[in-house]
């Protein structure tokens, strides 16, 4: 059963945070797996990026795993990811479409889906919206939706290498 409760009791950051990555993570196929690229895909493209650099910008607000004074590994994620946003936009640009493609891509998976099936983990907020009941239930489904994030990735063709390194996250798959 969902329960909103620690959601809507979590501060405005927390909050704001939440709706950007979601909003990024269900604009995502659309936006970024469309075999067509046309007005609709530039339009949801921006809109992407935009709630993607809205949840990276956010995090920095959130302390709830310190390792270096006030900072933690998200930290360091939501750095890699504001730089693979400039990256792919950049590229797409420039006209570099498969570095943005590899680039908005991988940071669909990387920066993404694989960072939010941690926020599954016991004791945060998505757990306890989530899993309020059985908040240990959460591990082995972790573990699931990560092997599903793994055998989606393998069974995409290889695509051509990018013209040039796609920085600095991209799909190894």
């Amino acid at each position: 059963m969902l329960n909103l409760s620690p959601l809507l009791e979590a501060a405005p950051v927390v909050q704001l945070h939440v709706a950007a990555a979601l909003l990024a993570l269900l604009l995502g196929p659309v936006a970024l797996f469309r075999r067509r690229r046309d007005r609709l895909h530039k339009a949801l493209g921006y809109l992407w990026i935009a709630a993607m650099a809205c949840a990276a910008l956010s995090s920095f607000w959130l302390h709830s795993i310190r390792l270096i004074g006030p900072f933690g590994p998200i930290h360091l994620l939501s750095v890699l990811s504001l730089g693979s946003l400039v990256y792919g936009l950049r590229a797409a640009i420039s006209g570099n479409i498969p570095a943005h493609r590899k680039t908005m891509q991988g940071l669909y998976f990387f920066g993404l889906a694989l960072p939010g099936v941690f926020t599954l983990w016991p004791g945060r907020t998505m757990n306890r919206v989530l899993f309020d009941m059985a908040p240990m239930l959460a591990v082995p489904v972790m573990a699931i939706l990560i092997l599903v994030l793994v055998w989606q990735g393998r069974k995409r063709p290889a695509q051509k290498a990018a013209r040039g390194a796609a920085f600095p996250l991209h799909n190894p798959f």
